[in-house]
């Protein structure tokens, strides 16, 4: 291995590469769609992370121009109840993945910042605890749908 390219790989795999060097994306997030809700009610967002990494790495945050807030929630069953409740984080397993889906862990999205339609493409950033920064175009969908 020449020496230029054994020093990058070290400084990419510590963590200090310089700004000429940057490490390639160890979560990918993919599926993106938000099921619209009529009038003020909140929407939810589903999608799927997939960690090629060799450690797990948390979902910390999620954020898109197009809500005034998003959360991350889970859907808990308990007996023939179920409630959402916000999480500070979602772990996704080392070379595993983590779908966001109806009745489970989904984005909250409260306060349309504009009126939203079927059909459109909004742009989402994924923060996760390594500091990576994910985006993804989220498709809007009407109200009964349930996926993909």
């Amino acid at each position: 291995m020449k020496t230029p390219l054994r020093v990058m790989l070290l400084a990419v795999l510590c963590g200090c590469a310089g700004s000429t060097a940057a490490a390639p994306a160890s979560v990918k997030v993919s599926g993106c769609w938000i099921r619209l809700l009529p009038g003020n009610l909140p929407s939810g967002g589903y999608f799927s992370v997939v960690n090629m990494g060799a450690q797990p790495v948390d979902l910390t945050g999620v954020r898109t121009d197009a809500y005034g807030t998003a959360m991350l929630h889970q859907t808990r069953s308990s007996g023939s109840t179920s409630n959402m409740v916000m999480v500070d984080k979602v772990t996704v397993p080392a070379h595993g993945t983590l779908a966001f889906t109806p009745g489970g862990y989904h984005v909250m999205l409260e306060q349309p910042k504009k009126p939203l339609k079927v059909g459109m493409s909004i742009p989402f950033t994924f923060t996760f605890s390594d500091g990576e920064q994910v985006t993804a175009e989220c498709e809007t969908k009407n109200a009964t749908a349930m996926g993909h």
